[in-house]
């Protein structure tokens, strides 16, 4: 499955990181950086905590990466339960450290997905609110969210097509997925996007799976659907960490060949602050590490 040398030559990655919640998990993500920067990917992002709850470990996460990494960083910007002058006060904050590039989002409730939203009142209703207010903010790289499988409060796919197209219209440079694994759904998803008039790159989201059980929960709250052929996939590997990490590095190294044969050149991958599965998928698919890139990292 790995990929030929021009396919791998236009493709572009980027990784996901969230903020540590204690001093072992810090260790793990500054082990993981260390050794996923070697794969050079076009950019980072750190999430960010609904209502804000995760500023301060966000902002201090995302500034030692552009104090002490090479990497491009991109901090998530949510805007649920905040002031727009309280959310001007964050990106101000980010933009001191070094940010140049947001992940503009509405953000969940502080009561977790599905309970029922209601937009601050002095704030910013939605994403493509979000994204107009900091073009007028800044010049800063704007990256959105996309759903091929809906968001779990949308009425369905066309309405979640809208508001892409309100967050393209109001300035966004891309949209990166929630995670999926039907790339056919993605396919017509994508059709639908273009035919929408939406010309911004939408960049597929990859979830290498670490633990099935854990990610059906997972995927579960935020409407993603997991195929079949997953749980034949995995079967039998429950208590085979080894056996399982390759079936898993398999199925995401092949969902991105897949992609790439239908002419998608970008990806963004949900690391989950680890780095030897996504490293396995990016080798399987025939990419080379950069060892010179790690010089300094987290130091």
């Amino acid at each position: 499955m790995a990929l030929n040398q021009d396919a791998r030559n236009r493709i572009g990655i980027s990784f996901e990181f969230f903020p540590p919640k204690s001093e072992e998990a810090e260790g793990q993500l500054w082990k993981a950086v260390s050794e996923l920067q070697d794969w050079n990917p076009d950019f980072v992002s750190v999430t960010y905590g609904a209502g804000g709850t995760t500023k301060a470990p966000t902002l201090a996460t995302v500034s030692r990466f552009i104090s002490s990494t090479p990497l491009a960083t991109a901090s998530h910007l949510t805007c649920v339960g905040a002031t727009k002058e309280e959310t001007h006060s964050v990106v101000e904050s980010f933009r001191k450290a070094g940010v140049k590039h947001f992940v503009a989002l509405r953000g969940d409730t502080p009561d977790g997905v599905g309970a029922p939203y209601t937009p601050h009142p002095g704030g910013y209703a939605n994403a493509s609110e979000l994204v107009a207010g900091l073009r007028e903010l800044g010049d800063f790289e704007i990256s959105v969210s996309a759903y091929p499988e809906k968001h779990p409060e949308s009425r369905d796919v066309a309405a979640d097509i809208d508001m892409l197209k309100r967050k393209a219209d109001n300035g966004a440079d891309r949209a990166l997925t929630q995670f999926f694994f039907d790339n056919d759904n993605f396919e017509r998803y994508l059709e639908k996007v273009r035919a929408a008039g939406i010309t911004i790159p939408v960049v597929p989201g990859i979830m290498p799976i670490m633990n099935l059980t854990q990610l059906k929960r997972f995927a579960g709250a935020c409407g993603t659907v997991i195929p079949a052929f997953l749980d034949e996939r995995f079967e039998g590997y429950d208590d085979k960490p080894e056996e399982r990490a390759k079936v898993a590095a398999d199925v995401a190294a092949a969902q991105i060949e897949d992609l790439a044969r239908r002419g998608i050149s970008d990806f963004h991958l949900y690391t989950m602050n680890r780095s030897p599965l996504v490293s396995a998928v990016l080798t399987n698919l025939g990419f080379k590490r950069n060892a010179a890139q790690s010089a300094g990292a987290a130091a």
